[in-house]
């Protein structure tokens, strides 16, 4: 392939490697990871609400990694409250797989960073080592997208199998329990996803620009060796 072209295949993909970065930050901090409502059973059960009487019992919910919001609504208007996960929330979520996610998403967009400085360097100067050449920027793209596979499958754990929402809205309640009426991942899980997929492609653009696959060798390299060898 034209150098010209390899050029702007790996400005496209550090471009797409730094935007990446910068989206997987910005997810970080935000509280749009997961929206939900909430049914107050405690209340509904008092007054037998069904039909329209329910949604004078159902709230809504809004986190992210480190913080959120909720509406809780028992019957007599919405009492709006604020939370955070640390040190707030660490005695009743699985701390664990909530600090591992935080972790990975650290790990994705540093390394979205690194990848994207490599490609470019890729881009405008010369490789000079393996892991500046083709076998590094594989590995940047694997470790990028392989964090990004990890935060999904532990964020959607521990939402689906150990009801965070649920442990979230019932926190502090003495009186009142609190049950998932509607559930579903906002925008920056969304956007973890699409970033995973970006390093995903960019291993197909190295591909693409004419680089062999790290750690593999041409068979027909082999078959010219030894019919040089054979000749001798």
């Amino acid at each position: 392939m034209p150098a010209q072209q390899k050029k702007l295949i790996f400005c496209t993909a550090g471009v797409l490697s730094f935007a990446c970065a910068l989206g997987s930050a910005a997810a970080i901090g935000t509280q749009l990871w997961v929206r939900g409502t909430m049914l107050c059973t405690t209340g509904a059960l008092l007054v037998n609400a069904s039909g329209p009487e329910l949604h004078k019992f159902i709230g809504e919910i809004q986190y992210g990694l480190f913080s959120g919001q909720r509406v809780r609504q028992c019957g007599l208007g919405g009492r709006p409250s604020q939370f955070s996960f640390f040190p707030d929330l660490l005695k009743i979520i699985p701390a664990s797989i909530h600090v591992s996610v935080i972790l990975f998403c650290t790990v994705l967009v540093v390394f979205a960073l690194v990848g994207a400085g490599f490609f470019m360097l890729n881009a405008f100067g010369s490789p000079y080592e393996t892991l500046h050449g083709p076998a590094g920027l594989y590995l940047w793209s694997f470790i990028a997208c392989s964090c990004g596979c990890l935060i999904m499958i532990l964020f959607s754990s521990e939402v689906k199998i150990h009801h965070l929402s649920e442990k979230i809205a019932n926190f502090k309640e003495g009186t009142f329990t609190f049950k998932t009426h509607t559930e579903q991942f906002a925008n920056s899980f969304w956007t973890i996803l699409v970033c995973s997929l970006v390093h995903f492609l960019n291993a197909l653009l190295i591909r693409f620009a004419g680089f062999e696959f790290p750690f593999s060798k041409s068979k027909d390299s082999g078959t010219i060796t030894g019919a040089v060898d054979l000749m001798y």
